[in-house]
């Protein structure tokens, strides 16, 4: 049985495996693992790694769970969800970090995608740009119930997902002090439409996932706020640990499924 070009994986490694949660850095497959394994009393194993795309699995509540992660930005995310899908993989949560933009978000929130904002390119080789990039209603739910489950403070509504950390999120530290016109004044824009926060692929996901008839959702938690860099060590681990206890709280109700309709 031939292996998946980029995962190194192929269908007995899965072992019936349908959910899939996607951390950007590899670093944290391990990590999200163990998290699911000691909250639902499962073991776990590393399946492979290759490139940026480590997988582990593990179990909850009978049910096979992958941990795959995507490295940063859409063409690498959506490898890894076109893999996992030809492998069996039907849902896919995003669990990772973002900048919010609003005033009323805190570092350590979460914010749960309902929709994004496409300014990736990778989303537009599945659907036009027209194809609206939007989470799936029940794995949302999953996730909500799953931030109250675990005490963390979360917000619900649209996403910028952008296809560069620098411009395209208009930050201030990036080498080329010059923005193009497009991004100048970007993310004041954002705000005044409602738009919660920057991150780099839940465009892709949302897109790619209900373009191809699969299940797709993105938790993420805050390590700073507004474009103006800065995201201390602190920081990082309090928003990586705050999206990670709520997606592994959520996990109980997404496998459960159709309650959550």
């Amino acid at each position: 049985m031939a292996k998946a070009y980029h995962l190194d994986l192929d269908r007995r490694d899965l072992k019936g495996a349908a959910i899939a949660l996607l951390p950007g850095d590899p670093e944290r497959s391990p990590l999200i693992a163990e998290a699911i394994s000691g909250a639902y009393g499962s073991a776990f194993s590393l399946l492979a790694s290759k490139r940026e795309f480590t997988t582990c699995i593990t179990e909850v509540m009978g049910k096979k769970v992958l941990v795959t992660s995507t490295g940063i930005g859409g063409p690498s995310t959506s490898i890894a969800i076109d893999e996992l899908a030809q492998l069996g993989v039907k849902t896919f949560i995003r669990v990772g970090t973002t900048g919010a933009i609003q005033e009323r978000i805190k570092n350590g929130d979460c914010v749960i995608t309902t929709g994004s904002v496409r300014l990736d390119g990778a989303s537009t080789h599945y659907a036009p740009i027209e194809y609206p990039a939007v989470a799936d209603f029940s794995l949302v739910a999953a996730l909500a119930k799953g931030a109250r489950k675990a005490g963390v403070n979360y917000h619900l509504g649209i996403t910028a997902s952008s296809d560069t950390f620098y411009p395209g999120e208009e930050r201030t530290d990036s080498f080329m002090k010059y923005k193009l016109r497009r991004f100048r004044g970007a993310t004041e824009e954002w705000r005044a439409l409602n738009v919660l926060n920057y991150e780099m692929e839940s465009s892709t996901l949302l897109t790619v996932t209900s373009a191809l008839g699969l299940k797709g959702a993105c938790i993420t938690g805050v390590v700073n706020r507004g474009s103006t860099g800065k995201i201390t060590p602190q920081a990082l681990k309090t928003g990586t640990e705050s999206a990670v206890r709520a997606a592994v709280a959520a996990l109980e109700f997404v496998v459960k499924g159709k309650e959550l309709l």
